[in-house]
């Protein structure tokens, strides 16, 4: 059990990590970049949503990618920067930046769904479990070209791999965000389901 002395001095490191994750986070680079380039507002397309799989739809892949690349930084700049207070720090820092993209307050908390800040916090907590959302999601794409169901197949095997190799508070972090993203993509789970979910590559009209 933690010092209660300890805890109690660490808690506002705690909390000044969570607080600067969770602003990080909130910063909503497709939203941003879909408007510098012209594009409108993405979130009047497709999904509404504005991650990279929506941007995608605008026809605009360099646009994607960015979106991809600057959604997951935020979550791997997180935890790096945090880091430098400790470990613990480390990780609510990258639980506030996956916080912070889904619920952003600059957007009345509608945010994104979290698939590639979640792999950014993963990349900086544990690149071998972060290689392995990255096969599964590409080998699920691969196969069913579903973007949603690549992440949800991706989000559950994390949890998994980190279990087997003994990271058992690692693996208790990514559980919970495997299961909010679980929820954010209940819309997408009932496509699926019901064999309307849009394919990676479609453009919206």
């Amino acid at each position: 059990m933690p010092d209660p002395i300890s805890l109690h001095l660490s808690l506002p490191y705690l909390a000044a990590a969570l607080g600067f994750g969770y602003l990080l986070g909130s910063i909503p680079f497709g939203l941003l970049l879909t408007r510098i380039s012209g594009l409108g507002d993405i979130r009047s397309i497709g999904s509404g949503n504005i991650g990279a799989t929506n941007v995608l739809r605008t026809g605009n892949k360099p646009l994607a990618a960015a979106t991809l690349l600057l959604d997951g930084f935020k979550g791997t700049a997180a935890c790096l920067l945090a880091a430098r207070f400790g470990p613990e720090t480390a990780i609510v820092a990258g639980f506030g930046a996956f916080l912070g993209h889904l619920f952003p307050i600059w957007l009345r908390f509608k945010g994104g769904k979290g698939v590639a800040t979640y792999a950014g916090v993963l990349l900086a907590l544990s690149p071998p479990a972060f290689g392995v959302f990255g096969l599964v999601w590409l080998v699920t794409a691969i196969v069913t070209r579903y973007s949603s169901l690549s992440a949800l197949m991706a989000c559950l095997a994390v949890p998994l791999f980190l279990v087997m190799t003994g990271y058992v508070q690692l693996a208790e972090l990514f559980a919970v965000m495997s299961l909010i993203t679980y929820i954010k993509h209940r819309a997408n789970i009932a496509r699926l389901i019901a064999g309307t979910e849009s394919r990676i590559g479609r453009k919206e009209e």
